[in-house]
């Protein structure tokens, strides 16, 4: 790991720095009381607690929260890679869920795909240059019970700058 994305990791790993990056720029996500418990350059694992904050009217995780958790393990993972790599744009360009059972109580998100994803940013080296690359995340509660399977596609720009 670089020296940038070392210091992206304590980042994110730091409670207080994470929380005000999600107040600041994702307040929902904030709202909902997620962490992140584990940050690699090959995976990301965030937990998210089942509380009256994350939980709908049917006494489970809202689809919403588990959705968005889903997208910030995967997005944490691409902001890592990019970390100290030059300017790039990132964006999500496709979304798939399933949801397999109920969550009812804390669940924890993993994205393993962070080898895949830095050998497709190596790729890209030239200005104007785009790629895209799908990862998927597992919703997996404390009790082992996996509640979900997100596949997300994220298209990468690598500027001038």
């Amino acid at each position: 790991m670089t020296s940038q994305q070392e210091k992206f990791t304590k980042n994110m790993r730091s409670p207080l720095k994470f929380k005000w990056f999600l107040f600041t720029q994702l307040p929902s996500v904030w709202f909902w009381g997620i962490r992140v418990t584990e940050l690699t350059s090959k995976r990301c694992e965030l937990w998210m607690p089942f509380r009256w904050s994350t939980k709908n009217p049917f006494r489970s995780i809202y689809f919403a929260a588990l959705s968005g958790a889903g997208e910030l393990a995967s997005g944490i993972l691409c902001m890592l890679h990019l970390a100290g790599s030059g300017s790039f744009s990132m964006l999500v360009t496709g979304f798939e869920a399933q949801f397999h059972k109920k969550a009812d109580c804390a669940t924890r998100f993993v994205c393993e795909d962070g080898e895949k994803l830095a050998a497709m940013l190596q790729t890209l080296t030239q200005p104007g240059q785009t790629g895209t690359f799908t990862m998927q995340v597992e919703g997996i509660t404390e009790k082992g019970v996996h509640v979900a399977t997100f596949k997300l596609t994220w298209s990468f720009k690598k500027r001038d700058r």
